[in-house]
């Protein structure tokens, strides 16, 4: 770890850039921002936001590069193999990227380098092999014409990556993109653009990709709002707030109807019957689904719903594993969380956690500042339970991001199906129960694009992820990704 250290260091002191155009670019000499290490609130790195320019430098090399078919004209084999080259670089190099998340993030280094790094390689590989795989349908029509549909790349995507997940969320993106010959223009968080940067210069420095294939645009929501307003970008997927996603969806509609993919906010609802089948199983898979990556997952299921009878003994659980979780160094492998990722939202966290206690609902451990989790240093929240939490409250409606959990308690399946709906989002949702016929009611009613039986948190590449409502438009992962980046072309011939 030391040696990893002093290499991150060294590395984050080195002068950032935009890559556009397969140059490197340095921003707006004017417009400086500061990243800093939210575990110390020691300055990371100082480096120059894109300019008005460098934004519409990357979308005319995206979409000169789109237009020369330098990418899509390649053999498939070819084509897979270069996917599979940069999961390769990822896995090469995990250790690099790890470290860089937690620096930049909070997250701890475990977390990135087990949970997030494997999923970032593995995902090339699995969309590599769907290039090959696309088909479009031969469509029986009246006779004398042949009808058949193509699938087509759309051209530009600008891709919109939040600060929690900054390496994964772009992985997610980048990959089913580029496997069906799309042209990239990739936006980092402001907080966390490390982890994709070092990825661009590894991609440089080992991979023969087509000129303006790939680019990176380093800056605040400024780069966003222009890339949506865009008529030469022909999509954004985005995962972030519902308000900005909003504001992608106003912004797209003002200018030329692009394509759009929203992965947006979250506030699942996680519902236990006593028939659960194991009990102790639900607390603490539970429990570490809402409290691993410190509360900041757009599907952690920040609202339990329990059976009058098993209320008291679980929220007992949860309380004593909260109690019992590790604030500190996010280096540290004695650490089970880490701080939140920046001020702002170590602010907003808190300011919950007072409406929380002046709504009336009854604070059962956490709700302060860890000032012991390193030195006084950092913004370390502890994990929050607040109990007798009813659908009005604030805490209960809106989504916190962050290690605070809201308890109620129900009595009948009807009453729970009634507390889990009432939200304006609908991501996910959890249901423990040994009834079958009970557990496909729930599902089938629950209204939410994820519902996990007896088991919270089930993902693979080859199901979608997303959600209804405010939560957003569309599916990352699994075919729904390789259709959101294509368009489906009609072609009749009269014979």
């Amino acid at each position: 770890m030391k040696d990893l250290l002093a290499w991150s260091k060294s590395w984050i002191n080195e002068k950032k850039k935009n890559y556009i155009g397969g140059e490197w670019v340095t921003g707006n000499q004017d417009k400086i921002y500061e990243n800093e290490n939210p575990a110390t609130n020691e300055i990371l790195s100082r480096w120059n936001m894109a300019s008005f320019e460098d934004v519409n430098h990357s979308i005319y090399e995206a979409n000169a590069a789109f237009k020369s078919r330098s990418w899509i004209d390649l053999p498939m084999r070819k084509r897979a193999s270069l996917l599979r080259s940069i999961g390769s670089l990822i896995r090469q190099h995990e250790n690099e990227f790890a470290i860089l998340e937690s620096l930049a993030n909070g997250k701890t280094y475990k977390e990135a380098l087990t949970g997030d790094l494997p999923d970032c390689s593995d995902i090339f590989d699995y969309y590599a092999g769907w290039i090959d795989k696309v088909y479009g349908e031969s469509v029986p029509v009246e006779k004398g014409f042949i009808n058949f549909t193509r699938k087509e790349p759309l051209g530009v995507c600008a891709l919109i990556v939040p600060w929690n997940f900054p390496l994964l969320m772009a992985c997610w993106k980048l990959a089913p993109a580029l496997s069906m010959g799309n042209s990239i223009i990739i936006k980092p968080s402001e907080h966390t653009p490390f982890s994709l940067i070092r990825l661009f210069q590894l991609i440089d420095e080992n991979l023969d990709l087509p000129k303006g294939l790939i680019n990176l645009v380093l800056g605040d929501g400024f780069v966003g709002e222009y890339l949506s307003s865009h008529s030469n970008v022909h999509k954004v997927s985005f995962t972030g707030s519902t308000k900005v996603g909003k504001n992608i969806i106003s912004r797209s509609c003002r200018s030329s109807l692009k394509s759009l993919s929203l992965e947006l906010g979250g506030k699942s609802p996680n519902i236990i019957f006593a028939d659960c089948p194991d009990l102790k199983e639900a607390i603490n898979r539970s429990f570490d689904v809402m409290f691993s990556h410190k509360g900041e997952k757009c599907s952690e299921p920040t609202r339990f719903y329990l059976e009058e009878s098993i209320y008291d003994k679980v929220l007992q659980g949860l309380v004593s594993k909260a109690n019992n979780i590790i604030c500190g160094d996010p280096l540290s492998s004695q650490s089970d969380q880490g701080p939140q990722c920046h001020k702002l939202h170590f602010d907003k966290i808190i300011e919950y956690i007072d409406s929380g206690i002046k709504e009336g609902a009854k604070l059962e451990c956490g709700g302060f500042f860890d000032d012991k989790a390193n030195n006084g240093k950092g913004y370390y929240v502890r994990p929050t339970i607040f109990s007798n939490v009813n659908s009005s409250m604030r805490i209960c409606q809106e989504e916190i991001f962050g290690p605070v959990l809201c308890i109620s308690k129900f009595k009948t399946e009807n009453e729970a199906l009634a507390l889990a709906n009432n939200s304006m989002y609908g991501l996910a949702a959890g249901v423990w129960t040994s009834d079958i016929s009970r557990a496909h009611r729930m599902a089938q009613e629950i209204d939410a694009g994820m519902v996990f039986i007896n088991r919270y948190g089930c993902y693979d590449f080859s199901s979608p992820f997303g959600g209804f409502k405010e939560s957003g438009w569309g599916k990352d992962m699994a075919i729904h990704s390789i259709d959101s980046y294509t368009k489906t072309k009609s072609v009749w011939i009269q014979i």
